[in-house]
């Protein structure tokens, strides 16, 4: 029996580790592994590819208030190596370790949201893929 499931935003699923088809099943396995399928609709992950998705976007925007902190810290207070350990190690931790699971669900689901696959040549004079 083929059931119609609506279109679910992948910020909604996404973010909340939900399955992107049915928004029911947990989307991981762990803190970053994700499930084989969905056990609520059976929806298959192999789909799924974010890659360093997740990485990229914590490097580009969490990662830069932990380095200004350090920064800040040394000139301004020429802040001894312990102080930047025990002030700018856990701050960065706390800014770089929680965002990823998030960003991973909602690249997932925005994968199947938006139906996004691998991308392939296409001959010149013809729709059809090699």
């Amino acid at each position: 029996m083929d059931t119609e499931y609506p279109l679910i935003s992948p910020i909604r699923t996404g973010l909340r580790g939900r399955c992107p088809r049915c928004g029911q099943g947990h989307l991981f396995d762990g803190f970053l592994a994700l499930r084989k399928e969905c056990e609520a609709c059976g929806l298959d992950y192999s789909f799924a590819d974010p890659a360093d998705g997740p990485a990229f976007f914590v490097i580009c925007f969490a990662c830069v208030p932990s380095v200004a902190l350090g920064v800040w810290l040394e000139v301004a207070f020429t802040a001894p190596l312990w102080i930047q350990l025990f002030v700018t190690g856990p701050f960065m931790l706390a800014t770089c370790i929680p965002p990823l699971r998030p960003l991973k669900g909602w690249l997932v689901a925005s994968q199947y949201f938006y139906k996004a696959e691998e991308g392939r040549p296409v001959r010149r004079g013809t729709s059809k893929t090699l």
